[in-house]
């Protein structure tokens, strides 16, 4: 699941990397090898990411999925960026969801080097995969009320958007009606 995430499939890394963590803390697997998976499958996905875009890179930009998630527009901005930041873009990519798979893929077709690229990923890497595994490990005992206080913010959340939305919808009602009579008013007014 690391290594599709890495690849730019729509699932939050750090979900697999909390499982990691509890499945530690419950003992159904070693802390030391879940930490070790999880930095593995994070980082081959993300190598794998920036040697495509160095060997194959300017023929994946014209794939439309590849379009769709790194316009031309944006492909620009990042390679003028590579240019001068190159390690500190891969390493805040690195925590950045949505941004993470163009960054690697774009530093590959850009020619940061691989080892520039490796360390800047493996360290922030480093950071973020033992903070998420560290937490799931030592707060599992209370992710049951971890959980009850998410699903009651949710709660919450759900009913002040349905509020929200409902007063949206009516004062758009209420406009719509407004300039409904404001027209209707004219139209009597050209008549006389």
């Amino acid at each position: 699941m690391l290594f599709g995430a890495g690849l730019g499939i729509p699932v939050p890394e750090e979900l697999p990397i909390l499982a990691a963590g509890a499945l530690s803390q419950e003992q159904v697997v070693r802390w030391w090898m879940a930490l070790a998976v999880c930095l593995v499958g994070v980082l081959s996905g993300d190598i794998v990411l920036y040697w495509v875009g160095h060997h194959w890179g300017e023929r994946i930009l014209e794939w439309r999925m590849v379009r769709y998630v790194l316009s031309r527009h944006r492909e620009e901005a990042l390679k003028a960026s590579y240019r001068r930041h190159g390690v500190k873009i891969v390493f805040v990519a690195r925590h950045v969801v949505g941004f993470r798979a163009a960054a690697f893929l774009t530093a590959g077709i850009a020619r940061v080097p691989f080892g520039k690229f490796l360390a800047a990923d493996a360290c922030a890497a480093l950071v973020s995969v033992p903070l998420s595994f560290g937490i799931a490990f030592f707060f599992t005992d209370q992710l049951a009320a971890v959980l009850a206080g998410v699903h009651r913010v949710e709660r919450w959340g759900l009913l002040l958007g349905m509020i929200v939305l409902a007063g949206w919808l009516g004062i758009m009602a209420w406009r719509k009606s407004r300039v409904a009579e404001d027209e209707a008013q004219e139209g009597a007014s050209r008549e006389f």
